[in-house]
């Protein structure tokens, strides 16, 4: 009877300590709107995430990824990151420049000319300086960003190759001012429409088409309802690592420690992998039935010419000088020092 006690005693404590462990953990919500894929680069790098913090923290952090929006729009896991409910989302830059204006500057068109300078000038202290300038104004913590892809032009009516096909076009545009301004630069109207309802507005004939990176492009379907495709990149587009600056104070230094380290691991592979689509956008999207309209150096400066002095002025006008300039030094910095 003593070593029933003895062994149920035991049995009780451990259970205690099991049951201790399992409450103390933190719960680490993550959205993101791609899908539930290995194939998509947000939820491949958000597994990685998930694997590498539990495996640091020994199980203190459980993350909980929701794929495919199914926490809301960019808008509302925005939102859900300033109240504390949602910890961590990667949101891409359109919903982000309606909380935080500076980061409207990244809409600059036809301003970097590769995924090196683009990622030189996002790792460096101007990127360090936009991201801090937003955990003060908006309580929401960037670590970084990776690649939404470069973003081209697609549409259901005709090849569009030069500014002058994109008149009379209707394209949807993601939810923040400054892409209503880059597409209304190039002759066409604009309607923004949230990410979720995209794929319903093109097949129901709502837009003509729309401006994404190949990443997107496939992960939604989007082709399905699009047959030409023009690849003039007209901006380096980014999804932004974030979280809840309250969720990050609540963490000790070891938990913060471990959620930058697995940050950087998802950062590297979600770039490589969109990078790498991005790469091949003509094999890949013409493999999928669409028509790829090449744009010659010479119309990508046509297009050049049309939409980086509107958008500029706009950016401007929304946010002052400051940021351009300090754009505009970060590109000459690098060019300078090739």
């Amino acid at each position: 009877m003593k070593r029933l006690s003895t062994l149920a005693a035991t049995t009780a404590a451990l259970a205690l300590v099991m049951g201790a462990t399992v409450a103390s953990a933190k719960d680490l919500k993550y959205a993101h709107f791609q899908s539930a894929d290995l194939g998509s680069p947000k939820h491949a790098a958000a597994l990685a995430f998930e694997s590498c913090v539990e495996g640091k923290t020994a199980g203190g952090i459980d993350v909980q990824i929701f794929p495919a929006s199914q926490l809301g729009s960019g808008s509302e896991v925005l939102e859900g990151l300033q109240l504390g409910s949602i910890q961590m989302g990667v949101v891409h830059d359109g919903p982000i420049s309606a909380i935080y204006k500076p980061f409207s500057v990244l809409a600059m068109p036809y301003l970097f000319d590769d995924q090196a300078m683009a990622w030189s000038v996002m790792d460096g202290p101007f990127g360090d300086e936009l991201f801090e300038g937003m955990r003060e104004d908006t309580d929401i913590r960037v670590f970084g960003v990776a690649d939404n892809g470069v973003r081209n032009f697609t549409n259901n009516v005709r090849p569009v190759s030069e500014p002058a096909d994109m008149d009379g076009l209707k394209m949807r545009v993601m939810t923040a001012p400054v892409w209503v301004k880059l597409v209304e630069s190039l002759g066409a109207s604009a309607t923004p429409v949230a990410w979720p309802e995209l794929p319903g507005a093109l097949q129901q004939g709502v837009v003509d088409g729309q401006e994404n990176g190949v990443t997107n492009i496939v992960d939604a379907s989007l082709y399905e309802n699009q047959k030409y495709v023009s690849l003039d990149g007209h901006v380096f587009s980014w999804h932004a690592y974030m979280m809840s600056d309250s969720f990050y104070e609540s963490l000790d230094d070891a938990e913060r420690k471990a959620v930058g380290q697995c940050v950087e691991i998802a950062k590297v592979i979600h770039r490589g992998m969109t990078a790498a689509q991005d790469a091949n956008a003509a094999t890949i999207l013409s493999g999928l039935g669409m028509e790829v309209v090449p744009v010659s150096p010479d119309q990508k400066a046509m297009f050049r010419s049309k939409a980086q002095p509107a958008v500029r002025e706009f950016i401007v006008g929304e946010i002052g000088e400051d940021w351009p300039k300090k754009l505009d030094a970060a590109v000459d910095a690098y060019r300078s020092a090739e």
